[in-house]
């Protein structure tokens, strides 16, 4: 089999009134070969995805696909089921899929809902890889496979402020359409359409971003205002880096001058070395950095709508308790297997990952 072409249709089109993927398939020798010619195709594809029983297909039932396959289908439907179904055991629940014939034989439309659009092509292209080897009489293992588009959803995904608005106006029955990679989304359609990058709006001021982007402008701002701030300084080298924290007094925190979603942080910096390294990991993000004074408190992300304050979200480190027993590592793996974490932002808590920052934390407290 050979995929002609695949892309994604985005909003009502003409198949259907949500997004969906247009695959163009040729199953070449597979067209005078359907299912019911090939010795336990049913039973092979009920190993290694079960939960294809559940899919009614066109005779309305449950068990109603298993029955088709029974009967005889064409690998363009099997590979439409599938694509289907590996979207839902990654946690993007669709239901929606039709394949039609064309006038070249062989040739065929399968079409799918998507929620992820990422997720959606590359279940596409799956689904034809496992169909293909299922004729072949190999089994393809399914949950690496499912892990994949997880991940490939977690890093497409909306972000959770971007994602309240789009469901919020998707309760009040009001279209969307992603316009691109990251959080450029279209509300509405036609005349009343609005657009928002994240949580801008077509009408946000450019100089109120251009002051928020910017850390030391920022806190200059406010603390003419009388808002107190932590005090601190923008640095360009290590020179003035250590010469800020010598005048302010360990510990201090080191940021990247302009960033966001705490990229490029350190905290609790308590001598030279640790600056250096700081300074370096902050570079990473930003040529210039800012050097403050370290500052115990708590962590609040709030939500503001019209000047109006609405939400406020407490965020906590992550942390392990120990048990006098098992490694750091496997104290990580067990708290991981929360059902309330996932990745990202999928879930209300997040997936602990073993990254270069908790290497680090370990290091200090000389458990590594």
């Amino acid at each position: 089999m050979k995929i002609i072409d695949l892309r994604a249709l985005r909003g009502p089109n003409y198949y259907s009134r949500h997004s969906v993927i247009l695959m163009k398939l040729d199953i070449a020798e597979l067209e005078n070969k359907p299912s019911d010619l090939v010795p336990g195709f049913k039973d092979n594809v009920d190993k290694i995805m079960p939960t294809l029983y559940e899919h009614t297909c066109s005779p309305g039932r449950i068990g109603g696909f298993y029955e088709r396959l029974t009967r005889g289908t064409w690998a363009g439907h099997i590979v439409e089921h599938i694509a289907i179904e590996l979207q839902c055991l990654a946690g993007y629940e669709v239901s929606f899929g039709k394949t039609f014939n064309t006038d070249r034989k062989g040739i065929y439309k399968v079409v799918f809902r998507y929620l992820e659009e990422d997720v959606g092509l590359r279940a596409a292209e799956m689904s034809v890889n496992i169909v293909q080897n299922l004729f072949e009489g190999k089994l393809i293992e399914i949950d690496p496979l499912v892990s994949e588009l997880k991940e490939i959803g977690e890093s497409a995904m909306l972000g959770p402020s971007t994602k309240s608005i789009v469901d919020e106006a998707t309760r009040r029955g009001i279209s969307h359409i992603r316009l691109n990679e990251s959080s450029y989304v279209q509300l509405g359609q036609g005349k009343n359409q609005r657009r928002i990058q994240a949580t801008m709006v077509d009408d946000t001021s450019a100089i109120g971003v251009e002051i928020a982007d910017d850390k030391a402008l920022t806190k200059s701002l406010l603390s003419s205002m009388g808002i107190p701030v932590a005090e601190g300084y923008p640095v360009h080298t290590l020179e003035e880096a250590i010469s800020v924290a010598n005048s302010i007094g360990y510990p201090v925190v080191v940021k990247p001058l302009v960033g966001n979603h705490g990229r490029g942080i350190t905290t609790n910096i308590t001598c030279e070395s640790e600056l250096q390294m700081a300074l370096n990991k902050s570079k990473e993000i930003c040529e210039s950095s800012i050097v403050e004074k370290y500052l115990l408190g708590f962590d609040y992300r709030i939500l503001v709508i019209n000047g109006k304050f609405v939400a406020a979200t407490h965020r906590e480190p992550a942390f392990v308790i120990g048990n006098g027993r098992d490694t750091i590592e496997a104290l990580i793996n067990e708290i991981n297997k929360d059902p309330q974490r996932g990745y990202g932002h999928e879930k209300n808590l997040t997936r602990i990952k073993i990254d270069h920052m908790t290497e680090q934390v370990l290091s200090n407290k000389d458990l590594l």
